[in-house]
């Protein structure tokens, strides 16, 4: 299960990631607590929050993918992680001193996506990089595993710090974390990379990495599904924001718990997805977003808070495996050349999506109420799935044919 651990420099990066992982959803809290303390509880505005942090992914994220196709991954890595503490010392910063107002927010939000939107193709096709092509799937399900181990603790910890002390200081603790990564990623040995071969600057190499995906109907199938499960489903940063506080009438303690519940399960399906040792298949990924919608329409449902929080456990199951299964499949069906465009192209449309359900779910709340998101958002994955499957299978019949 912890075999990628045996390699040293993995070994650092996962011990960086645990530390920066936690001050990041400590900051995801508290910036959703901010928005909607800031506003009176706005739904609508928290949407937009989500969206420009999420944005620049749009612009920015394929581009990310050709540049780690070309350059030192662990270098820039450095410089993306530096700038991205800086963004959040600088909302502590107006936190604190008292002067913080919405449009503030939003454009911190902004800058972080940016920085953000480089940053995750770059970390994703890294991955390989670290391990070597026969350990990645158990890489990539310990990443996972690291992500929502802290997200079990970051959001319990802002829950009680922003009770305690406020927003400011939360923001401050997650600046000082990034330290963490950076050490991780400065002390590592670059002679014992698996660094695969880097692809000099040339024309149309934006195009050629569409060009392949395009060619692929597997890789098309999981694109196409990755982008509509996370757009309407996987939007839990406002979701559970609007479910704690507008329809339980829960504090950012509250908040926090139903994201630790729902990190609770992910770690169970995180450690079901580092046993395996194979690429997942497409019914994996398919099956996976198939119970996650359904699961999500049940949790939506839910008439207590209690209720409500344990129907998220099997959410987090769900999610984990379909995001692993989607990942890992793309990781090691494409040519190592075109690796970081294809990530590129992935985390796109896994979190390119959010400036679109954000605002949508944000409109469909203020409308049909607080649960309303969840529900919406499940039915959608759901119909999803089926679209694409059924799509996917005419188009196997045909070439067998």
């Amino acid at each position: 299960m912890f075999v990628s651990l045996r390699v040293p420099n993995y070994r650092l990066f996962a011990a960086g990631q645990i530390v920066s992982n936690v001050g990041t959803w400590m900051q995801r809290i508290a910036q959703d607590w901010l928005v909607l303390d800031l506003t009176g509880g706005s739904a609508t505005a928290l949407g937009i929050a989500a969206a420009l942090q999420f944005a620049p992914t749009l612009v920015l994220s394929l581009w990310g993918g050709v540049l780690a196709d070309r350059v030192d991954k662990r270098l820039v890595l450095i410089g993306i992680q530096a700038a991205m503490g800086l963004c959040a010392l600088a909302l502590g910063t107006i936190v604190l001193t008292g002067v913080v107002e919405l449009w503030h927010v939003y454009l911190l939000c902004l800058l972080l996506g940016c920085f953000s939107a480089l940053d995750v193709p770059m970390r994703q096709s890294f991955v390989s990089e670290m391990v070597g092509p026969g350990q990645v799937v158990n890489a990539v399900a310990l990443n996972s595993l690291v992500f929502n181990l802290a997200r079990i603790v970051g959001p319990a910890v802002a829950g009680v710090l922003i009770v305690a002390v406020g927003t400011g200081w939360v923001f401050l603790i997650n600046a000082v974390s990034f330290v963490a990564v950076i050490a991780g990623l400065l002390l590592m040995r670059p002679e014992r990379l698996y660094r695969s071969e880097r692809v000099p600057r040339a024309p149309h190499q934006l195009r050629d990495g569409l060009a392949y995906v395009r060619a692929r109907p597997d890789l098309v199938a999981i694109m196409v599904l990755v982008f509509l499960v996370s757009t309407f489903g996987i939007n839990f940063f406002m979701t559970l924001a609007l479910l704690a506080r507008n329809v339980f009438g829960r504090d950012a303690q509250g908040y926090g718990l139903l994201t630790t519940l729902l990190a609770v399960g992910s770690v169970l399906g995180a450690t079901l997805a580092a046993r395996r040792r194979e690429k997942p298949r497409l019914r994996v990924v398919a099956g996976s977003g198939l119970a996650f919608g359904v699961l999500l329409v049940v949790a939506g449902s839910m008439p207590t808070y209690l209720a409500a929080g344990i129907a998220l456990v099997p959410v987090g199951f769900a999610t984990l495996i379909f995001t692993t299964a989607a990942n890992t499949s793309v990781q090691l069906s494409v040519d190592p050349t075109m690796r970081g465009r294809v990530m590129g192209l992935y985390m796109l449309l896994l979190l390119g999506g959010t400036p679109v359900g954000g605002p949508v779910l944000g409109v469909v709340a203020e409308h049909f109420g607080g649960r309303s998101p969840l529900i919406v958002g499940g039915v959608v994955t759901v119909l999803s799935v089926l679209a694409v499957s059924v799509v996917l299978r005419r188009r196997v019949d045909r070439a067998m044919r």
